[in-house]
């Protein structure tokens, strides 16, 4: 008997579910949201000039008079701004003993800064580390540690070394996902998050906070995806778009949350602590989360999953009758019996591209996973890049994804996965491309940039759901945290691409949507898997084909098939042998041709 069944007989979305849901799944999105994101305002770059120790008693009181003596103009973004990491050398002695004999009104009005000429005078590099704009960040890990002009690429090594963390961490938690179990990895996951996060407060320098920020992004990723995969295991197929929805809601309001928190606390080590150790409360959690009777089945566990199945019964409000788990053993042995064979041996990576119709679809998903993490990743780093408040800008691409939550879940329940995710894929796709002809028009980018957002925030809620329950359950948690591994690449690279940025604003947004209108067209591909039951074992799965090559075939097998080439010879002699086959058999039996895809009878007209 199938899961699903089972599941419909103690409840496949009661009280129980509900219960697992608010307490456990929601406040799971949490953590990822806000360590994945909390970098970008924790190693902030606030403006920032070359100091000049003599000119240092006036930076206070006379700070736009210090940068016109001191600091050179140039060109930035189709802006004129004070250079950064530049300063005009300059006897700045003289200057001060003649600014010491003026009024403040005299400096006020007095073109001072014209002593010396700077305009002609020589340029070179800072020489007495910076000054900091302090209005919108009191400290961060830039400011403390001077990672500015040549030393700024330190700052994307970071981002690049967190994305790597997430590369390791996905293959090696997914292994442990499958093994385990999913509520044992999920609190493992958890501890090693918090611990590394809130020790990366109290780092000494940058390198042991590099350090610890690796750690931390080796469980970012994964720890998302064992409350998922239980969630969605718990619940019947009509349910799976609700859970997948009502998490990236909760994500998104994580994001919102985030920008919340640091428009109040401004200081890096007391923003790291903010984020981590209240995340010491999901513990409470323990002895509620159970573990996944799927993969209970899946492992040859029916009595424990049966059990569970018994508490969910209760919780739902179903009658029990005094021996219901030997009941529901009994109901599980099919499926149980079928998956034995599976279960006592261990599934490997290879076990994603033994057989064909399995093989194309971890390709084409990891495809589309890796547009998807690459650009939504991509699209939250460059917020800060639209200019103005950071945070702001941040807050509001957070908020532009949950109008979109609202609309799919009735559309995914109405038009199905692949549609959705190819029309989000497409139209965010475009709307990032469309930015080259606006660059100079800041308001058309930024909407463009927001309907680029809510695109791939759409598409990020549907590839999930979907690969779920196209990969089958024996290999889930490695196939989703393949694609995931393959898919962490692009996290890797955009932050070196944002970087290129900033001598070309649209750069970024002319890759990210070129690689989304790429996944939207490869999704076309995948089989629809609306209201069909989850595949447990690798068997069921290869017996759902793929989309493009399904309608192949099903035109194949209403349609007069083709006769071969007569000029190949070896095709004429298959071909007469075959229609040989069918005239002696027509006395008999007439001869059924089974298409070897799809395994429907091919019909001739």
């Amino acid at each position: 008997m199938d899961f699903d069944e089972v599941l419909k007989e103690v409840g496949s979305f009661g009280l129980y579910q509900k219960i697992i849901i608010c307490s456990v799944l929601l406040p799971a999105a949490l953590p990822c949201a806000f360590h994945a994101y909390s970098q970008l305002f924790i190693a902030a770059s606030p403006k920032h000039w070359c100091r000049v120790p003599e000119l240092e008693p006036w930076a206070q009181d006379y700070g736009m008079l210090v940068k016109n003596l001191s600091i050179p103009l140039g060109a930035s973004n189709n802006s004129v701004e004070y250079e950064s990491c530049q300063m005009y050398n300059r006897n700045y002695s003289d200057i001060v003993r003649y600014m010491e004999y003026r009024t403040p009104i005299e400096l006020q009005q007095d073109k001072v800064w014209q002593i010396g000429n700077p305009g002609h005078g020589q340029i070179q590099a800072c020489q007495h580390g910076w000054y900091y704009d302090r209005n919108m960040y009191t400290s961060t890990v830039v400011t403390e540690w001077n990672l500015v002009c040549d030393q700024s690429y330190l700052v994307t090594l970071a981002l690049v070394l967190f994305g790597v963390g997430g590369l390791i961490g996905n293959y090696m938690f997914g292994y442990l996902q499958d093994m385990w179990g999913r509520r044992p990895s999920f609190y493992v996951y958890l501890i090693i998050e918090i611990v590394a996060c809130a020790a990366s407060a109290f780092a000494w320098n940058y390198y042991s906070w590099l350090g610890m920020r690796f750690v931390v992004g080796l469980t970012v990723p994964a720890i998302l995806a064992s409350p998922y995969v239980l969630a969605i295991e718990l619940v019947g197929p009509d349910r799976r778009v609700f859970c997948t929805i009502v998490s990236n809601i909760a994500y998104s309001c994580g994001l919102v949350l985030l920008a919340g928190i640091v428009y109040l606390i401004r200081d890096w080590r007391f923003l790291t602590l903010t984020v981590s150790l209240p995340l010491l409360l999901l513990f409470s959690c323990y002895f509620v989360l159970p573990e996944s009777p799927r993969w209970l089945i899946a492992v040859g566990k029916t009595q424990e999953a049966a059990r569970i199945l018994k508490t969910i019964a209760r919780v739902n409000g179903h009658n029990i009758p005094p021996d219901f788990v030997k009941i529901m053993q009994q109901k599980l042995q099919q499926t149980d019996a079928a998956m034995r064979g599976e279960s006592e041996s261990s599934y490997g990576i290879l076990d994603l591209f033994r057989t064909p119709n399995m093989r194309r679809k971890t390709l084409i998903i990891t495809l589309i996973w890796f547009a998807n993490t690459s650009v939504y990743v991509g699209l939250s780093y460059y917020a800060p890049a639209l200019g103005g408040d950071e945070i702001w800008n941040f807050f509001l691409a957070g908020v532009v994804e949950l109008p979109t939550y609202f609309i799919l879940g009735p559309g995914l329940s109405y038009f199905g996965r692949r549609w959705i995710l190819c029309i989000s894929m497409l139209v965010g796709g475009v709307a990032c491309v469309l930015t080259l002809l606006y660059d100079e028009q800041p308001e058309v980018m930024l909407l463009l940039y927001c309907v680029g957002k809510m695109g791939i925030s759409s598409a990020f809620v549907v590839l999930p759901l979907l690969a779920s329950e196209l990969y089958p359950t024996v290999v889930r948690g490695l196939g989703m945290s393949f694609s995931s591994v393959v898919a962490m690449i692009g996290p890797i690279v955009i932050p070196i691409i944002n970087h290129m940025g900033q001598h070309m604003l649209v750069l970024p947004l002319i890759i990210m949507g070129t690689l989304l209108i790429i996944g939207g067209l490869a999704s076309l591909f995948l089989p629809e898997t609306r209201g069909k039951n989850l595949p447990q074992t690798i068997e069921e799965g290869e017996a759902v084909p793929l989309s493009f090559f399904n309608c192949v075939c099903c035109c194949c097998c209403t349609k007069t098939p083709r006769s071969p080439d007569l000029n190949n010879s070896a095709l004429v002699a298959k071909y007469k042998r075959q229609r040989e086959r069918e005239q002696i058999g027509r006395g008999r039996r007439q001869p059924i041709t089974v298409c070897s895809i799809c395994k429907n009878e091919i019909k001739e007209t």
